[in-house]
């Protein structure tokens, strides 16, 4: 999905109320972004659309709209029970995060499934910066590792 807005940018690329003139896909998340300039690996983008999918598959985000119910006619759209298929999201979720550690899912779940940018994760973990792609690598490297991702 694209949805471009034009922003001003500072001379290090933050926000700012003068300067230089970009166009940002703002529907891109960040490990799409990364992606799109070669600082992740189509294996570890794999690893963590698949993290992301089970994240939003297991309904575990905060809700601010309803939960729609199923349809009167029974009809849900696929062939499983919603909440099955939500236990076993949220399954899968869990031995995902427990697969790549402790000192490694913070970043991951930050950047991936909350949507936080690098620096802002960086900043919410006490983090220096620039050490955040670092550890979200080595995070999605080892949850490739668990998914047995080539």
């Amino acid at each position: 999905m694209r949805e471009l807005v034009e922003r001003r940018i500072d001379e290090q690329g933050r926000p700012a109320p003068a300067g230089r003139k970009v166009t940002v896909n703002v529907a891109e998340s960040p490990l799409g972004w990364l992606a799109a300039r070669g600082l992740v690996t189509p294996r570890q983008l794999d690893a963590g659309e698949r993290l992301r999918a089970d994240y939003e598959r297991a309904q575990i985000s905060p809700v601010t709209t309803m939960r729609w119910q199923p349809r009167v006619d029974g009809a849900t759209g696929d062939s499983t029970d919603p909440g099955t298929a939500r236990i076993a999201a949220k399954r899968r979720f869990d031995d995902a995060v427990r697969a790549v550690g402790p000192g490694l899912s913070d970043i991951l779940w930050r950047i991936v499934c909350a949507g936080e940018a690098v620096p802002v994760a960086e900043k919410a973990l006490g983090w220096p910066g620039r050490s955040g792609r670092l550890v979200l690598t080595l995070a999605l490297d080892r949850l490739a590792d668990h998914y047995s991702l080539r």
